[in-house]
């Protein structure tokens, strides 16, 4: 019986199939901290009390790309070029997703809708991310190989998401709603589509890294497909409501380091 559990235990058995899902991973933590990283060093005066929290962000995504790369060395693994239908944050970059890499590349101080865009773009993925993690805790979480690192990430996550809520709130109150609202909204539906063919790609490599047979491949194709159907008619709304969070100022604190592997 497929299930996410077998599945992914079944990428993590064979060092090629886990040699890429790392690789893919640890890229799309690079990219997310250095964007947090730019972002932290151009936010507009006004708002400047929020650089050290988007500096922590980038730094604890920054470390989650090391959580990642230092799995694979511990199997005596190189990481991969990553394929780059299976580049998750490219890709919502060039849907129009967040800040733009050119604009960030800039020494222009960003404006405070841009800082809006970034947070409301932040709330969906961080969103996505957290779910996964709560996924992969559940099932891996007392994994030897895999369950520091894995209860590491799922914490730092769950601190972004929180994060995201808060800040997202307090500009709510300051007058920002409509604004707010229409990025979550456009995030959310242009990150349900992206998830969907991220997904799609990744596992049309890790089917053919593992040999799936024809039936299982469709199968899985088919669960993708019925999993976007449910976000885009209901499922996307998970990401767009905004809550107070129970951890607050979740990035007022120092980075918790990462552990030797």
């Amino acid at each position: 019986m497929l299930s996410a559990k077998s599945l992914f235990q079944e990428i993590i058995d064979d060092d090629e199939s886990f040699q890429l899902f790392c690789s893919i991973a640890a890229s799309g933590e690079a990219q997310g901290g250095w964007e947090n990283g730019r972002i932290a060093a151009l936010v507009p005066p006004g708002m400047r009390d929020m650089a050290p929290k988007i500096t922590r962000h980038g730094a604890d995504e920054d470390k989650h790309g090391r959580i990642f790369h230092a799995l694979l060395k511990k199997r005596g693994l190189e990481p991969v070029p990553v394929p780059p239908e299976t580049d998750y944050t490219m890709l919502l970059e060039r849907r129009g997703i967040g800040l733009a890499h050119d604009k960030l590349r800039r020494d222009e101080p960003l404006t405070e809708r841009d800082i809006i865009v970034y947070l409301g773009h932040s709330r969906v993925t961080e969103q996505r991310a957290a779910d996964q993690m709560d996924m992969l805790v559940r099932h891996f979480g007392d994994h030897p190989e895999l369950g520091r690192a894995i209860h590491m990430i799922d914490n730092d996550e769950s601190n972004h998401l929180a994060y995201c809520h808060e800040e997202l709130l307090r500009l709510n109150y300051e007058g920002h709603g409509r604004l707010i609202q229409r990025t979550l909204r456009e995030s959310a539906l242009t990150e349900i589509q992206v998830y969907r063919d991220v997904s799609l790609a990744v596992m049309s490599h890790m089917g053919r890294i593992l040999g799936w047979p024809r039936a299982k491949a469709a199968a899985l194709v088919a669960g993708i497909h019925g999993m976007y159907a449910y976000e885009r008619a209901a499922g996307w709304h998970r990401m767009v409501d905004l809550r107070m969070p129970a951890r607050r100022d979740a990035l007022g604190g120092p980075m918790t380091p990462a552990p030797a592997f």
